[in-house]
């Protein structure tokens, strides 16, 4: 079972990158200014702003064929809502994943938005 601190110490393992944690337990992590994981905004109520679920994370996947891929493999883990529809991320139930399996997500994320420079130089 993952939870925010897993994150902050994976995030901040990860060349370049940054974790930011709000008050809330919003959290955001980028490499080199660009975002790969963030906490998801749920929508409560129509009309009203979305609120942060620290116990879920978006995390960016390489493309919808990935994307899908995880959907389907476990569905208690991953999952999306139609404000994802066509964005290459899926959510991730925190409980559900073991560190290594987030490292592994995270590590994975990283890569879509880190320079390619910077995944050749690290060799992640």
């Amino acid at each position: 079972m993952a939870d925010l601190d897993d994150v902050r110490r994976i995030v901040e393992s990860l060349p370049s990158s940054t974790f930011e944690r709000s008050d809330l337990d919003a959290v955001g992590a980028a490499v080199e200014g660009t975002a790969f994981a963030f906490t998801w905004n749920q929508r409560v109520a129509p009309k009203q702003p979305r609120v942060p679920r620290p116990d879920v994370l978006v995390v960016r996947v390489d493309g919808q064929a990935a994307k899908q891929e995880l959907l389907d493999a476990d569905p208690e883990k991953f999952f999306t809502e139609s404000h994802y529809n066509g964005y290459p991320a899926v959510l991730v139930r925190l409980a559900e994943v073991g560190e290594d399996e987030l490292r592994e997500l995270l590590t994975d994320a990283w890569r879509t938005k880190a320079p390619k420079r910077l995944v050749k130089e690290s060799g992640l």
